[in-house]
C-alpha cells in the first residue's frame, strides 16, 4: 500500500510540474538537435509538442509568410513533395512541420497545436533551438530561431532562444545510427543544458509569470570540443553587446555584464542575455534583475 501511494505521489508531482511547451527553431523539423531536445524534455516531465520549419530557414530573422504545399521534399526526405502546408510524423502527431519561415512554424505552434495538445490552454513557454551554430551579438538580428522567440514573447508568450557553436545539420536519425559521433554527443549535451535551464526558470517562477512581458532570453553555449559533458558547463549573466556607458544590473561586483561573446569565447560557459522583444537588443537594469533573480538556480557564475 505505501509503494502504491509513494508512486502515486510521484506520478502526481511529476504531473503538477510538466510545463507546456512548444518548441522550434530554424534549422528544420528533423534535424538532431532539435529532435533530441524534444526527447529530453519530454522525458523530463514536460508537455512538448513541436512545429518547426519543413525546410532549413536559418538566417530569415523574423520573416512570416502564408504556408503553402510542399513543392518539394522536406528536408531529409520527411515528407514528399506535394505534401500540405503543415503536417506531422506518421507516428507521433505531437512531431510538426511548417512549410514557412520559423515565426510560421512557431505561431502555428502556439496558435493551432498548443490548443490542441494542451487542452485549450497557451503555451507556457517557447523554446527556440538549440540553434546549430552560435547566435551571438548583433547577428541576432538575422537568426530564425531569434526570431521566433521574440515573435513569441510578442505574442505574449515567454521564450528563449537557445544556440550553440558545434553541432552540424544532419538527421535525427544519426542519433541511433551513430551515437558517438561528434554531433550527437553535442546534441545530447545542448539538450541536457536546455532542460536544465528550463527547470530552473519554471522552478522559480511557481506559479507566477515565466519572464517579465515583452522581453526574451538568448542563450548561448560554448563549443563541445573542450567541454564534453553538460557538467563541464557553467552559466554567466551577459549583454547582448559590449557598452561601458551602460549600466545593468549589478552582480559579479560590478554594474558592467559581460558581452556574450566573451562569455562563450571564454571556455566551456553559456552566455545568458535578456533582449527586448521588439528590438531584439538589449533590456534595461530593472528588467535585467528580475529574470536574473529567476535564474539564481542555475547557478550563475562569474568570468575568471
Amino acid at each position: 500500500m505505501m509503494r502504491r501511494f509513494v508512486l502515486l505521489l510521484s506520478l502526481l508531482l511529476s504531473y503538477t510540474a510538466a510545463t507546456n511547451i512548444v518548441i522550434t527553431n530554424d534549422d528544420g523539423w528533423a534535424t538532431a538537435q532539435i529532435r533530441q531536445q524534444f526527447d529530453t524534455l519530454t522525458s523530463a516531465g514536460h508537455n512538448v509538442v513541436l512545429s518547426s520549419p519543413a525546410l532549413n530557414q536559418s538566417g530569415r530573422g523574423s520573416s512570416t509568410s502564408t504556408p503553402k504545399p510542399m513543392t518539394e521534399p522536406c528536408e531529409f526526405n520527411t515528407c514528399p513533395t506535394g505534401s500540405p502546408a503543415e503536417g506531422s510524423n506518421s507516428t507521433n502527431p505531437r512531431l510538426n512541420y511548417v512549410n514557412g519561415y520559423p515565426v510560421d512554424a512557431a505561431r502555428y505552434g502556439i496558435q493551432t497545436l498548443a490548443p490542441k495538445f494542451f487542452s485549450g490552454a497557451a503555451p507556457d513557454l517557447v523554446v527556440s533551438g538549440p540553434n546549430v551554430g552560435s547566435n551571438l551579438g548583433l547577428v541576432v538580428l538575422l537568426s530564425g530561431t531569434v526570431g521566433a522567440a521574440s515573435d513569441s514573447a510578442l505574442s505574449g508568450v515567454p521564450a528563449v532562444a537557445f544556440s550553440g557553436t558545434s553541432g552540424d545539420q544532419v538527421s535525427y536519425t544519426t542519433l541511433e545510427s551513430t551515437p558517438n559521433a561528434a554531433s550527437s554527443v553535442t546534441a545530447r549535451t545542448y539538450a541536457a543544458l536546455t532542460a536544465t535551464f528550463v527547470k530552473t526558470l519554471t522552478t522559480a517562477a511557481d506559479g507566477a509569470p515565466l519572464l517579465p512581458t515583452g522581453v526574451f532570453v538568448n542563450v548561448n553555449y560554448a563549443s563541445t570540443d573542450k567541454c564534453t559533458s553538460p557538467a563541464a558547463y557553467q552559466w554567466v549573466f551577459s549583454r547582448l553587446v559590449w557598452n561601458p556607458f551602460a549600466t545593468d544590473v549589478t552582480t559579479c561586483g560590478s554594474s558592467h555584464l559581460p558581452d556574450e561573446s566573451s562569455v562563450v569565447g571564454a571556455g566551456c560557459y553559456a552566455s545568458v542575455t535578456v533582449l527586448d522583444a521588439s528590438s531584439k537588443l538589449d533590456v534595461n537594469s530593472t528588467l535585467q534583475a528580475r529574470v536574473l533573480q529567476s535564474l539564481g538556480g542555475l547557478p550563475l557564475t562569474c568570468l575568471p
